[in-house]
């Protein structure tokens, strides 16, 4: 399954579903309209907007920074990413931080959700501190708080210091140990100022893309043990840094942000129905269960407990019960239980695809404003934990029109339906608290470069300036977020 990326995940199936169920659409109920009036959300409510520092911060090497896996992934020859762009200057928020700080009061944000590039803080991953990357934080951080924005870090999104990935990265146990002493000096850093965290980012991806298919940074494929391996070193790493985290101030609220997706069946049958449920253990458990439960979901038949590695003690080690989920959700998706589409893990032969009723983004993702409505139901349901929408956008690559607006009425609807069906699950009792637009400004969005857009600014990339312009979308989503209300 060399070079396939998150996109072509999403999508693959689309073709399938249609040859195998023409005129199936799963098991789940078609988007419900909302009601033609105004939504009122909960007091205290937190609107916000999520970016990621690889993606948004360029300074690839200013300051003492060492490179990270996707520093070298990208200039990598030839270029794996769309275009050959890099993300060595993307929207240069390292340099403009202050704007994008403003830009965010602007749009009446009460949190911004950022991550922390680990080898601008520690070069080599562990050891001396670099403090212009400290400090860079540190000026976020009280940017954001005079501005009454939440700051809301993420400690890890997929940028692991290169100097680790030569030690065998994520393969590693070492540096699960590394990750967590990481964690500590940043809270040790800012815990004073910052009280909810997020550990991860989407650790689905970063393992399965960068460990098995090889899509993304860095690039290692088709080595089972190696990427199951992986998953259960960075539960380690997960686990290790909460532990860490908490020792160092037990009153932070913390969590990862993961990336989930209700499944449905492709039909009633009991082998799809069985399909979609050890595709949900694995897209949705595989993180959260061994946190908050201390065991793995049933997804692989058999159990790979040989080649994950694991070890006396280690599930004491993953513990980690979480203070509230952090869900980034997209789309659902369907399953079924033989060829074609079925992905080649070992022991997990379950075919999976997107849904194919939705019209679909400009990078082929369904537009389903009900999965919302789904994961944030199904995983209250499950660990009665609040929650936080931490990513939930669209990609629709709407430019300047004559005089200069990007009217982007697309995002506007997507995100009409979606905040609709947020608004339903809190009204059926959801403890929801947050939601965070995906992103606040268009940016380097990995494997697509700069070729997708999804944020609620425009960023000019073929201007040294980087200038950003707001889009309609932004605009409404700043009504939106002054008025705590969505009129439909």
């Amino acid at each position: 399954m060399n070079q396939v990326t998150r996109r072509e995940f999403v999508k693959t199936g689309v073709s399938v579903l249609g040859a195998i169920a023409a005129g199936c659409a799963g098991s789940g109920s078609s988007p419900t309209p909302p009601p033609n009036n105004t939504l009122v959300f909960p007091q205290g409510f937190l609107w916000g907007a999520s970016t990621s520092a690889y993606q948004i911060e360029g300074g690839w090497n200013a300051d003492g920074k060492g490179p990270s896996i996707w520093d070298t992934f990208v200039h990598s020859t030839p270029s794996p990413i769309a275009n050959g762009d890099t993300g060595d200057v993307a929207c240069d928020d390292y340099h403009l931080y202050q704007q994008d700080v403003a830009l965010a009061q602007s749009l009446n944000l009460k949190s911004y959700r950022f991550s922390i590039s680990w080898p601008r803080v520690l070069p080599t991953g562990s050891g001396a501190v670099n403090q212009a990357g400290l400090s860079f934080y540190s000026r976020l951080t009280d940017q954001l708080l005079a501005a009454g924005i939440r700051p809301l870090p993420t400690l890890f999104h997929w940028d692991l210091p290169q100097a680790l990935s030569d030690l065998g990265g994520w393969t590693s146990r070492d540096t699960a140990q590394r990750f967590a002493d990481y964690a500590a000096l940043m809270v040790g850093a800012l815990g004073d100022r910052i009280s909810t965290w997020l550990i991860f980012n989407e650790p689905m991806w970063f393992t399965l893309l960068g460990y098995w298919t090889g899509s993304n940074a860095p690039g290692l494929a088709n080595d089972f043990t190696r990427y199951i391996s992986t998953t259960h070193i960075a539960n380690i790493a997960q686990g290790q840094a909460f532990q860490a985290m908490k020792a160092a101030n037990g009153n932070l609220r913390i969590s990862s942000a993961c990336s989930l997706t209700p499944v449905e069946p492709l039909t009633s049958s009991a082998a799809d129905q069985d399909a979609a449920a050890r595709l949900d253990a694995l897209l949705n458990l595989w993180w959260i269960e061994p946190a908050l439960k201390g065991q793995y979901p049933d997804a692989f038949r058999p159990f790979p407990s040989a080649q994950m590695g694991v070890q006396p003690g280690d599930m004491d080690l993953i513990h980690a019960p979480f203070d509230f989920l952090g869900i980034n959700c997209y789309s659902r998706a369907i399953a079924w239980s033989q060829s074609p589409g079925v992905w080649d893990l070992p022991g997990f032969e379950v075919g999976y695809g997107g849904g194919t009723s939705g019209v679909q983004t400009d990078n082929g993702w369904e537009v389903w404003p009900d999965a919302l409505h789904d994961i944030l139901a199904s995983m209250y349901s499950r660990y009665s934990l609040p929650m936080e929408v931490t990513e939930n956008g669209c990609a629709y690559n709407d430019a300047p029109n004559a005089s200069g607006a990007i009217v982007d009425q697309r995002r506007i609807d997507f995100y009409s339906g979606y905040i609709a069906a947020l608004h339903r699950a809190i009204a059926e009792g959801v403890d929801v608290r947050g939601y965070h637009a995906w992103s606040l400004m268009d940016n380097f969005e990995w494997l697509d470069g700069f070729s997708m857009r999804f944020g609620l600014t425009y960023v000019d990339f073929t201007n040294p300036a980087r200038t950003r312009t707001v889009k309609s979308s932004g605009n409404w989503y700043a009504q939106l977020a002054a008025s705590n209300s969505l009129t439909t």
